[in-house]
């Protein structure tokens, strides 16, 4: 199954040197064991763009935007058996987080794909 990894914060933040390692080690594990199949962090909103339908209008709004209360920063999508691996490398993951730069306050959302 395909899962997608959604990572959201309260403030955006960047990983302090540690954590940086300690991410790009089990990144290369995951792509070399064929399961990460892509993953990426994300500029802040301000850098991008909002395609909109609203009442059946659509817009596009280059940033900034209003400030909203969580911020999505990066991704993953990875190939594993069922929701239980899924969330097992995800809990290692956010591990790594407490490990290296407990200070940020983070989820992630572990989502399949149709």
């Amino acid at each position: 199954m395909r899962f997608m990894y959604v990572l959201v914060a309260e403030k955006p933040m960047m990983p302090n040197p540690a954590l940086r390692e300690a991410i790009q080690k089990m990144a290369e594990r995951e792509v070399q064991a064929g399961r990460m199949l892509d993953t990426g962090a994300l500029l802040p909103r301000t850098a991008g763009a909002e395609v909109r339908i609203k009442d059946g209008k659509l817009s596009v709004i280059d940033g900034p935007f209003l400030e909203t209360k969580e911020v999505v920063g990066g991704y993953a999508v990875f190939e594993l058996k069922d929701k239980e691996e899924a969330v097992a490398r995800a809990v290692e993951f956010m591990q790594l987080h407490i490990d290296h730069q407990p200070d940020w306050d983070l989820s992630c959302e572990v989502r399949p794909f149709i």
